[in-house]
């Protein structure tokens, strides 16, 4: 073939370290904003982005010219630089180390966007750990649940 096409979408899924609530509504659409320009920067198409103050849901179109493991370092070293450059948390802010990564086929890409979007109205219900656990079955992930989470510090 002398092209390339494909039809790569995937939900990735990571959460501030220890999950502390530090993304504050007063900063977090510049947040976003930051983010989806890192990935449209690295080729990728930004699909849906929303969160909660502890975590980050982030929809997108895959370029396969670069691995996700490659983007999610990229997305996930370079927003917490800017997050501890503008000074926007009081101590040191870092994502948790790992990620949540889900595919989609093309018909399921409004209804992942509506459950992006709806973020507040979800967590009424359950809890972010609750949500990921949730996700990791669906998708029929092995996973050991001691190693899911860091425990949470006061």
């Amino acid at each position: 073939m002398a092209n390339t096409y494909t039809q790569l979408y995937i939900q990735t899924v990571f959460a501030v370290k220890h999950r502390h609530g530090l993304i504050q509504s007063a900063w977090r659409n510049d947040l976003y904003r930051y983010m989806t320009g890192i990935v449209q920067n690295q080729g990728h198409k930004l699909i849906a982005i929303n969160g909660m103050p502890d975590h980050v849901h982030v929809f997108i179109g895959l370029n396969p010219n670069q691995s996700l493991s490659d983007l999610m370092k990229n997305l996930k070293g370079d927003s917490s630089k800017w997050v501890n450059e503008n000074r926007l948390t009081p101590g040191q802010f870092a994502w948790q180390t790992g990620y949540g990564a889900f595919s989609y086929s093309r018909s399921q890409l409004d209804d992942v966007v509506q459950y992006i979007e709806n973020q507040e109205e979800h967590h009424r219900k359950r809890t972010f750990s609750e949500e990921y656990i949730a996700f990791l079955e669906r998708f029929g992930v092995d996973y050991d649940p001691q190693y899911v989470f860091k425990p949470l510090l006061d």
